[in-house]
């Protein structure tokens, strides 16, 4: 495919999708919210309001804006909506989005220090076109540097893993 064909405003992503996957996401926290509130209680207690009083109401309202969203997009979907990204765009947050959601894997799988050398490897090789000379101390380096500042200087432990606790970091 052609960079002309992935920039056509045909092919171009519309609004109402990512509008209503993003109204069903903060619908779906709003109602944690207010589930939560309610099971630590939303009344008023001797000394002031319960500890769920106020993230009560801030639930209410997120649940009545992201409805109000997702309702106004489901009576309109037969309409034409407007271009939210053409797909070459979408590829671009893609391409960062896919490798941070596997950074964060990773940081339970093999610990936070060896997945952050990697990704800023991956960052650096892919995004930044750096050659290994460069890319290679900086991924070392980064999470060298936080862990001497995290677990040696303010003694906050950081998820390790495998490789980091056979090294006894």
């Amino acid at each position: 495919m052609s960079d002309d064909k992935r920039d056509d405003p045909s092919t171009a992503v519309r609004t109402r999708g990512p509008e209503v996957v993003v109204a069903c996401f903060l619908l779906a926290i709003a109602g944690l919210v207010i589930a939560d509130s309610l099971r630590v209680g939303i009344g008023w207690a001797d000394d002031g309001p319960r500890a769920g009083y106020f993230p009560f109401y801030i639930g209410l309202l997120l649940a009545a804006s992201s409805g109000w969203v997702l309702i106004g997009q489901l009576r309109a979907w037969s309409g034409d909506s407007e271009e939210f990204a053409t797909r070459k765009q979408v590829g671009l947050v893609v391409s960062v989005l896919v490798p941070m959601v596997l950074y964060v894997a990773l940081i339970f799988a093999i610990g936070i220090y060896i997945a952050s050398a990697v990704l800023i490897a991956y960052f650096m090789f892919r995004h930044g076109k750096y050659k290994a000379v460069l890319a290679l101390p900086v991924a070392i380096g980064v999470p060298l540097f936080f862990y001497a500042v995290f677990e040696k200087w303010f003694l906050v432990p950081l998820p390790k893993g495998p490789l980091e606790q056979l090294l006894g970091l």
